[in-house]
């Protein structure tokens, strides 16, 4: 039941993602991401604070969803210095809540880090798709990312379930193996050199995106794990309920957030 809810709304979400990617302007684009983004932070503030049973301040949840949009907006236009100034912002805020609330509560400190943690993992990595869509080719550049990422999970759930025996890291993800790690790597490189050389026209280019795509997919699956271990410490099973058949929005884009910066560096180094 749980892999027919997964592909229904995989193929629902699918048309959409594709429309916004081809048609969507710079507002539409950070829209969907911005939404994105303060869902998953939601999530994420859910599960950090549920470790040691002490609930997030309204203050600190609410000026994350705002710093969440401000900075895809600021990203949308690629504009780094306004980036920058809303991180800023961001740890100007908090120092002020610091300031207001000690020596009130001795979890403070505790509270700022864990809220400056979730703002460079979620809304900074996600801004930086934003960079890659507005690169040349951008768009299928991100389609080429979200493909390969696709390919990492699908290919791993697939090999680790029937060929699967030695633990990748059962402390952390106990159902994960060495065999479903290689096997989603694997399937990640096939799955970008074929769309690379369908869609790109350049087999000199296909071949630059087979390093890129391994190490997209070992990003991928650290940041699984990563995500894992995160709602492991606060006994959470699924960051939420949002997607059907995919639990949380962190639980579908935690590969995802890890390997958007590994692609935007590797254009950027390889000046692609």
């Amino acid at each position: 039941m749980q892999h027919a809810q997964r592909w229904i709304t995989t193929l629902i979400l699918a048309p959409l993602i594709i429309w916004i990617l081809i048609k969507g302007t710079p507002m539409i684009l950070s829209t969907l991401v911005s939404a994105v983004a303060v869902s998953a932070i939601r999530e994420y503030l859910r599960i950090v604070f549920r470790s040691d049973n002490h609930t997030v301040p309204w203050m600190i949840s609410g000026f994350s969803y705002l710093t969440c949009i401000f900075l895809v907006t600021a990203a949308a236009f690629a504009s780094w210095p306004a980036m920058i100034l809303v991180l800023i912002l961001n740890l100007i805020f908090l120092s002020a809540f610091v300031l207001f609330r000690f020596p009130a509560g001795k979890y403070l400190f505790d509270t700022i880090a864990r809220q400056a943690l979730g703002i460079m993992y979620i809304p900074l990595s996600l801004s930086l798709l934003l960079f890659v869509r507005n690169m040349e080719h951008g768009a299928l550049w991100v389609f080429w990312l979200l493909i390969v990422c696709f390919m990492n999970d699908t290919g791993a759930f697939y090999t680790g379930t029937y060929f699967g025996k030695r633990k990748l890291a059962p402390r952390i993800s106990p159902k994960k193996t060495l065999e479903g790690s290689a096997g989603g790597i694997g399937a990640s490189m096939t799955a970008g050199l074929i769309f690379s050389m369908l869609f790109f026209g350049s087999p000199g280019l296909a071949l630059l995106t087979l390093p890129c795509s391994f190490l997209i997919a070992v990003a991928g699956q650290v940041g699984d794990l990563f995500e894992s271990a995160l709602k492991r410490a606060s006994s959470v099973k699924d960051s939420g309920r949002i997607l059907p058949g995919h639990g949380g929005m962190l639980d579908r884009i935690d590969g995802l957030l890890f390997a958007i910066p590994v692609l935007y560096a590797y254009l950027l180094a390889v000046g692609i």
